[in-house]
């Protein structure tokens, strides 16, 4: 696919792009290119004249980066599930001072325009998508992690169920950004920086502890009603739910790296028994703890 990433090591704490920790070019999916990349300190520079890009956030703390589309520029705290879009077109420069993961997926445009031809009513004169710096659309997550788990089981399931998944993100594409007017969405309200850093910070250092929502709320000087209806409008999800995500990422970090019982990881991300861990776990991965550990 006819990208271009650009890296400039010169400026002070940047390093050079790394490549990708999986992608999907491995198993020749047609009209979609899946990329799973984990960064350090680094600049990047995307450009494609037949591409969409879409740029999904994976990181479990809010991590600030700055970006500049067609002469915009925007800075803003990204966790995980926040979307970036970079039409056809596009050009796309991003900065960040802290380590990064993120699910690039590059789409064919010519593609949508042929699922926008069987869709859409006839009078649609064009396939434009809207330019997004930070963004939140769950139907769209959903989809481009369904992706990245196929890509991390090594595509068992063949070429059909992912063009199904291509397919299905297109249309949910034209069905949430398709353009009508030139637009960029971004969130409203929720907590300020400094409040959201702390808060999850807040959130990391007693993942072992039995965290109250009063806690958190007391943490950053508001009530909890306050609280819980900033906090989810800046990442999109309850306080209750990150927390569940942030204790399921640490049981995954020692189920890979230590040999530690599944009850003590149990204890030590804050679920109340070893079944708690477990149900939580399949959840989220699909997997048993167990078997997790064995697939590592």
């Amino acid at each position: 696919m006819a990208i271009t990433s650009t890296t400039n090591p010169t400026q002070p704490h940047l390093s050079p792009l790394q490549p990708p920790i999986l992608s999907s070019e491995t198993y020749g999916w047609q009209n979609i290119l899946v990329r799973e990349f984990e960064q350090p300190p680094s600049r990047e520079a995307h450009q494609s004249a037949t591409e969409h890009l879409l740029c999904l956030s994976l990181n479990s703390r809010p991590s600030r980066v700055f970006q500049q589309m067609d002469g915009c520029r925007h800075s803003a705290l990204f966790t995980k599930g926040d979307l970036s879009i970079a039409p056809a077109g596009a050009s796309l420069v991003s900065q960040w001072h802290h380590s990064e993961k993120y699910l690039q997926i590059q789409l064919a445009s010519k593609f949508l325009e042929d699922v926008a031809q069987s869709t859409l009513d006839n009078q649609a004169k064009s396939t434009e998508l809207a330019p997004e710096f930070r963004t939140r659309t769950p139907q769209i997550e959903q989809i481009a992690m369904m992706l990245l788990s196929e890509l991390r089981n090594g595509a068992p399931t063949g070429l059909l169920y992912a063009e199904s998944l291509t397919h299905v993100l297109a249309v949910h594409l034209l069905k949430y950004h398709f353009v009508s007017q030139p637009c960029i969405v971004l969130y409203e309200g929720g907590l300020s920086d400094h409040q959201l850093l702390q808060a999850t910070d807040y959130i990391i250092a007693h993942l072992a502890s039995d965290l109250q929502l009063s806690d958190l709320a007391t943490s950053v000087g508001l009530s909890q009603f306050h609280f819980s209806r900033l906090f989810k409008q800046s990442t999109g999800i309850t306080p209750y739910q990150y927390i569940l995500r942030q204790r399921v990422e640490r049981a995954k970090h020692l189920l890979k790296t230590t040999k530690l019982s599944v009850m003590e990881i149990a204890l030590l991300c804050g679920f109340s028994s070893h079944s708690h861990l477990g149900k939580t776990f399949r959840q989220h991965t699909g997997l048993t703890p167990k078997n997790y550990r064995i697939s590592q």
